[in-house]
């Protein structure tokens, strides 16, 4: 089997991608694009991430046998649990119930949670209205986790799917998001038995020992 080249750094969005390669056994190599020193804007990473994010995947065996690059995490989810048939169910209504809680991660929880994370942690100057602003989108959004966990196991069903690979990695901070596990147990619950997965904590541990501080705008997740 040919191995995939994964472009990333060890944020929440590369750690999905992280996650889904260990889960579904497929070997690959890690090469890290430092966005702390600006790797995503040399014109060569641009030539295959346009928007310059981090991460994208190189799969030499791609559709039809053809080698695919893609950036986007969400669609590299996507992809690699089509070419698995792993972690996405086949079934069309079950397929989208999965699909919408990916959205979900992909629109609200990563770019909220990014942005509380950078006010509290990262902004050189701190701005008690963007803190509270995002805080309280945060608290909200983990509401909506907690009352989807208490009508399924799973965000996007009856099994654990790219939705919650997703999502986990975002979340992995809830203390600095302002949250307190007793008041949210089915996501504690949830949360404990995705950590405790074999192949999230290799996933997690990719380049863990090389993140640095996110302290600019510059360095998006």
């Amino acid at each position: 089997m040919a191995t995939i080249d994964v472009y990333t750094w060890p944020t929440p969005n590369g750690h999905k991608v992280h996650i889904m390669l260990e889960e579904c056994g497929l070997p690959y190599t890690a090469i890290p694009v430092n966005i702390g020193a600006g790797e995503q804007f040399r014109p060569e990473f641009l030539a295959i991430s346009p928007n310059n994010k981090i991460p994208v995947l190189l799969d030499p065996d791609g559709p039809d046998g053809k080698p695919i690059s893609l950036f986007e995490s969400g669609a590299i989810l996507m992809y690699l649990a089509e070419k698995t048939g792993r972690l996405l169910p086949a079934a069309a209504r079950d397929k989208h119930e999965v699909l919408q809680w990916l959205m979900f991660q992909v629109g609200g929880v990563g770019p909220m949670i990014g942005q509380l994370s950078h006010f509290r942690s990262s902004a050189a100057e701190k701005l008690d209205y963007a803190i509270e602003r995002y805080g309280r989108e945060a608290a909200r959004l983990y509401n909506v986790i907690e009352q989807r966990l208490t009508h399924s196991p799973w965000l996007g069903g009856k099994e654990y799917s790219i939705a919650d690979i997703a999502t986990f990695p975002w979340l992995r901070g809830w203390r600095n998001h302002g949250i307190v596990l007793a008041d949210h147990p089915r996501f504690e619950q949830w949360f404990r038995t995705i950590e405790e997965r074999p192949a999230v904590q290799r996933g997690v541990k990719v380049m863990a020992d090389v993140r640095k501080q996110v302290t600019s705008d510059k360095q998006a997740v």
